[in-house]
């Protein structure tokens, strides 16, 4: 298709599309080819959550991005096909004509590239995925993540390693996992995270501690207590953030623990006290209460080459949280 061609423009009484400057007709079908061809399908992506949400700032909600790139995206795609997709008002938007027809054509467009590629992983023979998990990441991204991972990719053979705090990564670090689910700030240093959720943290007490009655605690309420320690070479980003001790000045003398049972163990036993989000279940006799003056903990996925599978699953984790998260409309 040459340059100075314009872009077809619709024939409204027949089911082909004319050129402007030229007599033959296009067959409808030719004519979507043209647009996969001169359209990202990231921008129909984009397209199709702005059509179904009719407001560009819930769909960047739900496309985990900012508002000004995701309009700009849309203001790009209508230059592309040279059409005006969008009404745009105070409340929100609603589609034109031309908008109509393409949010059609594009979840066709998109459910067809999804199939397709399915057939190719299926063609390519059996896919895996190795899945890092530290403590109960997994359960915290949501319980069915697995059932929507498994209807979307019912031939991908998956794997799970679990880690302990040693490796805030993991495994990716050590280059034995694809994909991990877990809990930020951490060293990156060529790992890519999006967040899915951002949780409050607490600091967990036994029941009959003399701060348990109090509805929130600072740090400095917390004095010289014993805090449960990390080992010695765990990522420093990592102990900085969950050592509540460092950041007091005070000493610490607790026991050093490497998973989420053994820090609550070392509580019961011990008496020391550590951090943990507060969306975590607490046995019989603990209790954990907010902590003000500390900043939330991110519940993160991470790769460090990114895939086709591993988009998918990115993408999987991201709107299940999501939706997990999103208020019931009454």
């Amino acid at each position: 298709m040459s340059d100075d061609r314009r872009w077809p423009a619709a024939d409204r009484s027949q089911s082909t599309l004319r050129f402007c400057s030229g007599p033959r007709p296009i067959p409808f079908g030719r004519y979507l080819a043209g647009i996969v061809e001169l359209v990202d399908l990231r921008l129909l992506r984009y397209f199709v959550a702005v059509a179904e949400e009719r407001h560009v700032g819930r769909a960047a909600v739900r496309l985990h991005m900012t508002q000004p790139p995701l309009s700009r995206a849309i203001k790009q795609l209508e230059t592309d096909l040279g059409a005006a997709l969008l009404l745009r008002s105070a409340t929100g938007v609603t589609l034109t004509t031309a908008g109509t027809m393409l949010y059609d054509e594009a979840r066709r467009l998109l459910e067809q590239a999804e199939h397709l590629h399915a057939r190719v992983a299926a063609a390519a023979g059996p896919a895996s995925l190795t899945i890092g998990v530290l403590a109960n990441s997994a359960e915290q991204a949501g319980a069915r993540l697995a059932a929507a991972f498994r209807e979307r990719h019912p031939h991908v053979d998956v794997h799970i390693r679990e880690a302990d705090f040693t490796d805030p990564t993991a495994g990716l670090r050590a280059g034995i996992v694809d994909v991990a689910l877990t809990r930020a700030p951490f060293t990156t240093g060529g790992i890519s995270t999006q967040t899915l959720r951002s949780d409050p943290i607490g600091v967990v007490l036994r029941t009959d501690d003399s701060l348990a009655d109090r509805n929130s605690v600072h740090l400095h309420d917390l004095g010289a207590r014993r805090w449960f320690q990390l080992p010695d070479g765990t990522d420093p980003i990592w102990c900085a953030y969950w050592n509540g001790a460092a950041q007091s000045g005070e000493p610490c003398q607790g026991p050093v623990v490497r998973t989420v049972h053994e820090c609550l163990q070392a509580v019961l036993w011990s008496g020391s006290i550590g951090l943990i989000p507060m969306t975590d279940a607490l046995p019989e006799g603990l209790i954990s209460l907010p902590l003000l003056d500390w900043p939330p903990s991110r519940l993160v996925v991470a790769w460090n080459t990114p895939n086709g599978l591993i988009r998918s699953f990115t993408r999987i984790a991201a709107a299940h949280v999501a939706s997990s998260q999103a208020p019931r409309e009454r």
